[in-house]
């Protein structure tokens, strides 16, 4: 069955001078503040898509790796992932680097790194941004 999530924005006056919202509507758990300056310098306690991207991408990952690990028989105990998106403005996003540590009993290092790389290619954030370089550090 195929589920629907829907995120909306709001944008107020010009790129560089204007700013926005951008809402998680299907769960309902807020509405974040976006702005040109928030994206392409400092995020002043603003977001951005790039960040918002970062969340889905560390999460998708982790489900990912964790359903992968748990068909092979070694459930994880608990999975750490974080997700740095780089943004160059007039390019736009030119790299992703995912960053995973976890705890599963029964595993050595190479098993991990292997189910790792797996949710990588596989995960579904994954196929969608093929388009961008994605690089795992496996801790």
């Amino acid at each position: 069955m195929t589920t629907t999530r829907k995120a909306a924005a709001i944008w107020n006056g010009n790129l560089l001078e204007g700013s926005g919202t951008v809402s998680l509507v299907s769960s309902g758990v807020g509405t974040f503040n976006v702005s040109w300056p928030a994206r392409s310098a400092e995020p002043n306690g603003q977001t951005s898509p790039e960040e918002l991207l970062g969340a889905a991408h560390a999460a998708c990952f982790s489900m990912a790796l964790s359903n992968g690990l748990a068909k092979a028989g070694t459930p994880p105990t608990q999975l750490r992932t974080s997700a740095e998106v780089d943004f160059l403005p007039g390019t736009g996003i030119t790299e992703i680097r995912l960053t995973v540590s976890g705890d599963v009993p029964n595993l050595d290092a190479e098993g991990f790194r292997a189910a790792a790389e797996s949710a990588k290619v596989n995960c579904p954030v994954s196929q969608a941004l093929k388009a961008v370089p994605i690089k795992l550090t496996v801790e």
